[in-house]
């Protein structure tokens, strides 16, 4: 008995994507997008917005008006214990504590 052949004959794809006999890489990509990445729109009155990806967990991302303050994590750092010094003492612990009690994860 033939085996069936898995090609489509009436397939929507054009003849220039044949990828027969083409190897593709597994992971070829994987570490640069683990470093993060950034992608520049041109806008259509000539500007360019810029956002930037970082794709690790609990990644928090700067809009650009405030990395121009704020360039690195250190001075973002810096900058916010500055501002939890200014909490009334116990406020913020308390927060948390209570958020620790309603999420719990195994």
């Amino acid at each position: 008995m033939k085996k069936a052949n898995n090609t489509r004959k009436n397939d929507d794809m054009l003849p220039e994507y044949d990828f027969k006999g083409k190897k593709g890489v597994r992971g070829k990509y994987a570490a640069a997008l683990k470093e993060g990445y950034s992608i520049r729109i041109i806008n259509e009155d000539g500007t360019v917005t810029v956002k930037y990806f970082v794709p690790r967990e609990n990644a928090i991302v700067l809009d650009s008006d405030v990395q121009v303050y704020f360039p690195d994590s250190e001075s973002v750092n810096r900058a916010l214990r500055s501002l939890i010094q200014l909490i009334p003492e116990g406020h913020g612990k308390q927060q948390v504590d209570q958020k620790k009690a309603r999420y719990t994860t195994k």
